[in-house]
């Protein structure tokens, strides 16, 4: 409760400078919009001249597309300043401030501000996730709204572990911004299904960077097509697992920052 009501206070500071500059956040939040919007108007051009994409329709993919973009935007709404950990923070000693205050730092880095051009990722992936709900007549049961919203708070956690995993690099190697990008570059592939891709892509996005499992796996399963029993479950202990080792990376190399010299 007292970290909720820190946060918050945060927040309120934060609206506070947003407010200064709405254009900005309006311009921010419709280029998100726009960029993921683009995707799917390719996307729908193929399918002109397709029917089916390795067996997997246009509903079914907008369907798992809608299914990615809601667990990736609500990581880019609260935890996007962990990119600046990985990009100056450790090199510049500004990340200093965090380890004078009675706070936990990995607490105060994701509290010092939001990112609302995330909201554009999220009314997109909303959308979409509503239109393919619609359009392949599925009908969840009340335990599948909760194992749904289960994922996609999984979905988050493996998001933002993966970026905490890579970001902590930074505290041995002063940088790892170039490693953040590669490595959250592959989330892009997750927007489709991953048995389009060769085998080696494929088990990538599934035992080495796993966000296959933060829309994939699971959106498979929701469809009647999924590749592994108790997908949802799996993507609850994937979570749980980079979580954990997210935060004894970022523990450890607490114990090994030198803040920055000559």
């Amino acid at each position: 409760m007292r970290h909720l009501k820190i946060y918050s206070k945060f927040l309120k500071q934060y609206l506070k400078i947003l407010m200064e500059y709405k254009f900005d956040f309006f311009i921010g939040l419709f280029s998100f919009f726009l960029v993921q919007g683009t995707s799917i108007v390719f996307l729908y051009l193929i399918f002109q001249k397709i029917t089916a994409l390795n067996g997997w329709t246009y509903n079914q993919i907008l369907f798992i597309y809608g299914f990615a973009q809601i667990p990736r935007g609500i990581d880019h709404l609260f935890t996007d300043q962990l990119w600046l950990v990985a990009r100056n923070m450790l090199k510049d000693g500004s990340f200093d401030r965090f380890l004078l205050r009675p706070l936990n730092p990995l607490f105060q880095v994701v509290s010092e501000r939001f990112q609302p051009d995330a909201f554009g990722e999220l009314i997109l992936g909303i959308i979409l996730f509503v239109y393919g709900y619609g359009a392949l007549g599925l009908d969840f049961t009340a335990f599948e709204w909760v194992k749904y919203i289960a994922v996609v708070l999984a979905g988050t956690l493996i998001y933002t572990s993966i970026k905490l995993i890579t970001a902590s690099v930074a505290f041995w190697t002063k940088r790892s911004q170039s490693l953040m990008f590669l490595t959250y570059s592959f989330a892009d592939f997750t927007n489709y299904p991953i048995d389009v891709y060769a085998p080696f892509i494929r088990g990538v996005l599934t035992f080495i960077i796993p966000f296959a499992f933060v829309s994939f796996i699971p959106a498979s399963e929701f469809l009647g097509k999924s590749y592994y029993n108790n997908a949802s479950l799996l993507t609850i202990i994937v979570a749980a697992v980079l979580f954990v080792f997210g935060n004894l990376l970022w523990n450890r190399g607490l114990k090994v920052y030198e803040s920055a010299g000559n």
